[in-house]
C-alpha cells in the first residue's frame, strides 16, 4: 500500500442511532478490520443503542457496548466518501459528489416477526448488503 492510498469511509445512518447504522457499523468494522474508517449517526439520535442489535451483534463476536447514539453531522458527512441510509424514516442529503445510497431494510415486524427472531432477520439483511458494499470499497 502506497502513502497516497486512501483509505475508504462510510457512513451509516438511520433516525435514531440505536439500531440498524450501529448494526451495519460494527458488523463492517469486523469485517474490515481497519481497511474501511467507520461511522454511524442517527438523524434524531435516540437515548440508547437497542439492547437487541447489541446482542445480535454478540452473537457474532461483535461488541458495541461502548457505543452510542450520535447527530449526524456536517464535519462527518464531508469526511466520507460514501452515505448509506438503512430504512425509510431517515433523511439525508450527501454533499456534493458522495456516493449516497438508501438501504431499504428488512422489516420483519410487518410480517408479525418480533424480538429476537426480527433482529437477527435485519442483522443478516444488513450483513449482507455490508459484504457487498465491503468488497465495492476495497477493490475485490
Amino acid at each position: 500500500m502506497t502513502e497516497t492510498t486512501k483509505t475508504p469511509s462510510v457512513l451509516f445512518v438511520c433516525s435514531k442511532n440505536g439500531g440498524k447504522s450501529q448494526l451495519a457499523a460494527g458488523l463492517m468494522n469486523q469485517l474490515a478490520g481497519g481497511d474501511v474508517t467507520v461511522y454511524s449517526a442517527g438523524t434524531k439520535p435516540g437515548k440508547s443503542l437497542n439492547p437487541q442489535a447489541v446482542e445480535s451483534l454478540s452473537e457474532l463476536g461483535i461488541d458495541i457496548t461502548g457505543e452510542h447514539p450520535k447527530p449526524v453531522t456536517e464535519e462527518v458527512l464531508d469526511a466520507v466518501d460514501v452515505v448509506i441510509v438503512l430504512g425509510n424514516e431517515a433523511k439525508v442529503e450527501a454533499p456534493g459528489g458522495k456516493r449516497l445510497e438508501v438501504w431499504d431494510t428488512d422489516e420483519p415486524s410487518e410480517r408479525g416477526i418480533e424480538g429476537m427472531d426480527r433482529m437477527r432477520l435485519v442483522r443478516d439483511d444488513i450483513r449482507a448488503r455490508v459484504q457487498k458494499l465491503h468488497a465495492e470499497l476495497i477493490g475485490n
